[in-house]
């Protein structure tokens, strides 16, 4: 795999997902939209219109934990939607840990309307960064299960 790789990164809520698309050029991130979550179930169809209009190389979804890095309850949810994206887009799945992605995205949009693409910004972001020297030669690390979390 050769040039900018996309990334779409995902902030994993039971009512809302953040999304965001990144590149591995510059290592930065945009957000996009928020995607509606109902009855348990994400909107699919918005989901395969942002994958097929961004063809991402790699997918990665926020890991929620606590602060001294235990799983909550939300693990177990963002764990099932990253798992649903590998199986559904066959493409691979990475986690982020995102403890502090909300309280980023405050910071970055100085109120708390429409946090979701931020946070999801700042996950992908921080994906990014913490990968660089993986992907220096434009290609993502390998995830043989499907998904990865880091």
């Amino acid at each position: 795999m050769t040039g900018t790789l996309t990334l779409l990164g995902f902030d994993y809520g039971e009512v809302r997902i953040g999304v965001a698309v990144g590149q591995t050029l510059t290592g930065t991130a945009t957000p996009l939209e928020t995607v509606t979550v109902s009855n348990g179930k994400p909107d699919w169809t918005r989901i395969d219109q942002i994958i097929a209009e961004w063809q991402p190389h790699a997918l990665v979804v926020g890991d929620p934990l606590h602060m001294d890095g235990t799983s909550q309850p939300m693990t177990e949810a963002a764990d099932a939607f990253a798992a649903a994206l590998a199986r559904r887009y066959k493409l691979p799945v990475y986690r982020a840990d995102e403890r502090l992605s909300s309280w980023e995205a405050k910071a970055r949009l100085k109120d708390t309307r429409n946090l979701d693409p931020i946070a999801a910004q700042a996950i992908l972001e921080t994906w990014l960064s913490e990968h660089a020297n993986e992907v220096i030669n434009d290609t993502i690390p390998s995830a043989p299960s499907g998904t990865e979390s880091t």
